[in-house]
């Protein structure tokens, strides 16, 4: 048997809270494996949660994704805050595990308690998130965090996901990544929040704030409607960075005044469910096809003695 099932949930969870690694660490990946205790883990998870920001960061490959994620994390901490990162990496086609390890590149952080670094991997899932990421960030909230930063795999248009799961959301740009037209062909002028032209000691970067400027204003928004920034940053040597989480702030500040934090969150737990539906419903169904009613009703269609839609409603009905 599995050591982490030797533990009871109450404790893992009580544990988690106090702030231990190894606990946190345990419960992400009871997520991750869809362990048969995940039920219970998130009753238990769901009384402790809902204070964290989560604050989504996304961007083509190359933008400095990982090195502005380290960054923010300096910043936040300046501030005082519990810093969680979710690092989502391209799938291992031999271990199924994380390819990247973005801990490597945020290694300053590794003696800090305050700060939790897990890289996850997507496993082939399209939007550039693990079907399990909503569930790691509620073990993190709960656990006490302030903000989770949710660093994407760069995707392109997929990267839509993102903006579903995170109160805000910053996505990143580079001189040489793409100009602000290319941005608008991506598609990603829908998702962002913030937007981060990194890189900004480079040859183009201004030329690409003002093309995406551009295209932004473009878009035309209802009056009261948040006004989505352009900013500028050098990751590298933390340039910039600390504008970045005074405008997370006004944001934040901007969700709490419309009330659009409220229907974000109840958008991300509608989604949520309906995935935890459907997933249960697949489940049921791959049960069903290799039960021997299946090849009955099956033969019965062929044989001319059934409709399909009167089969397909016997199936359903068991």
């Amino acid at each position: 048997m599995n050591r982490r099932f030797t533990i009871a949930v109450p404790e893992l969870v009580e544990k988690a809270r106090s702030g231990d690694p190894r606990s946190i660490g345990r419960l992400i990946s009871l997520v991750e494996e869809a362990s048969p205790l995940l039920r219970e883990v998130t009753q238990a998870l769901i009384p402790h949660t809902g204070h964290a920001r989560v604050v989504g960061i996304t961007g083509a490959p190359g933008v400095g994704k990982s090195t502005s994620t380290s960054a923010l994390v300096t910043a936040l901490r300046a501030q005082g805050k519990r810093v969680a990162v979710l690092a989502v990496d391209p799938s291992s086609p031999f271990s199924g595990g994380a390819l990247l390890g973005d801990r490597i590149r945020m290694s300053e952080h590794v003696l800090d308690r305050d700060v939790f670094i897990r890289s996850m991997a997507s496993r082939g899932h399209l939007g550039g998130l693990s079907w399990s990421t909503p569930q790691a960030i509620r073990v993190l909230d709960a656990a006490g965090f302030d903000v989770v930063l949710v660093e994407t795999v760069g995707v392109g248009q997929s990267e839509v996901e993102v903006a579903g799961l995170a109160d805000s959301t910053i996505v990143l740009l580079a001189p040489g990544m793409g100009d602000g037209i290319q941005a608008a062909k991506a598609g990603i002028l829908e998702i962002g929040d913030l937007y981060v032209v990194n890189k900004a000691d480079r040859e183009g970067a201004h030329t690409v704030r003002r093309e995406l400027r551009g295209a932004l204003a473009l878009s035309a928004r209802a009056e009261g409607a948040w006004q989505r920034p352009v900013l500028m940053t050098t990751a590298q040597d933390g340039g910039g960075v600390v504008e970045v989480v005074a405008a997370l702030d006004e944001h934040a500040a901007w969700l709490q005044s419309s009330g659009e934090l409220v229907a974000r969150r109840r958008r991300r737990a509608r989604e949520e469910v309906e995935a935890i539906a459907v997933a249960t419903l697949r489940a049921r169904w791959a049960q069903l096809r290799e039960a021997s009613l299946l090849d009955s009703l099956a033969g019965d269609v062929a044989d001319r003695e059934l409709d399909p839609y009167a089969a397909a409603d016997q199936l359903l009905a068991t």
